[in-house]
């Protein structure tokens, strides 16, 4: 029997701006990403979104993104290592705080948007924030790019992994994820995301859009909790593993 654990984005309102279904996808879940404020978020969607996740018995990550509200983090930036670091360190600080206060402990961290695509490919970017989540807490789980940098940083510094794909995005075939602005980047078909799904926990792979198989490492599945029909389609992957006997379950 295979076992995955099943992520979403969320906490991602702010102020009277609305974004996702949050409290239903909480129900098809295992971990949940929520935004630190620089990306998206704010301190009052933070609490309330900690609260959700902890009456669902949801493992509870840190998504810490570029500060870049009006760009919702899809923006590359130039910073610095210690810049980076110390973003990275006031974000999960922030986040912390609110699960401490609801009685939970901080389970894993994983970057947002342009800072975790350009992590994959920068070996000092991802040391950086390593670093920070190490300095915080060595205890907590990374969260990034199956075969990125991300990960081979990290378990450079000794912390525990979690190799992330994604339901809902193509590849290329270097592994990396087909930039948003590039045609066929996301896949809005459910019938040929679950295919890609199932086919990514089953054998550990998965097929660029010219049909080139590419081997990746999954441990956890993200979904996007901004997508259009991100309910239904937490819904159809649970269906999807109950009918192959895969477990959803928080790593």
């Amino acid at each position: 029997m295979h076992s995955i654990d099943l992520n979403c984005d969320m906490g991602e309102s702010f102020g009277p701006w609305k974004m996702g279904n949050d409290l239903q996808i909480l129900n098809y879940v295992s971990s949940v990403n929520i935004a630190c404020g620089f990306h998206a978020g704010d301190a009052d969607t933070m609490r309330k979104t900690v609260a959700a996740a902890m009456e669902k018995n949801v493992a509870i990550g840190a998504h810490p993104g570029f500060p870049d509200l009006q760009g919702f983090g899809r923006r590359n930036m130039q910073l610095s290592s210690e810049e980076v670091y110390n973003i990275i360190l006031y974000q999960i600080g922030a986040l912390a705080a609110f699960v401490k206060v609801a009685g939970g402990r901080l389970h894993h961290v994983k970057p947002h948007g342009a800072l975790y695509n350009m992590a994959a490919k920068d070996s000092s970017l991802s040391s950086a924030i390593a670093q920070a989540i190490k300095d915080f807490d060595p205890s907590v789980i990374v969260y990034g790019l199956s075969g990125s940098f991300l990960i081979s940083e990290s378990q450079k510094l000794g912390l525990k992994t979690a190799s992330e794909v994604f339901a809902d995005r193509t590849y290329q075939q270097d592994g990396s994820l087909t930039p948003r602005n590039q045609p066929f980047a996301l896949i809005e078909d459910t019938t040929q995301s679950l295919k890609q799904v199932l086919k990514m926990v089953k054998e550990q792979q998965v097929v660029t859009p010219s049909t080139i198989p590419v081997p990746i490492q999954a441990d956890t599945i993200c979904i996007h909790g901004d997508g259009k029909h991100a309910v239904d389609f937490a819904q159809a992957i649970n269906t999807l593993f109950q009918e192959h006997s895969i477990t959803i379950q928080a790593i």
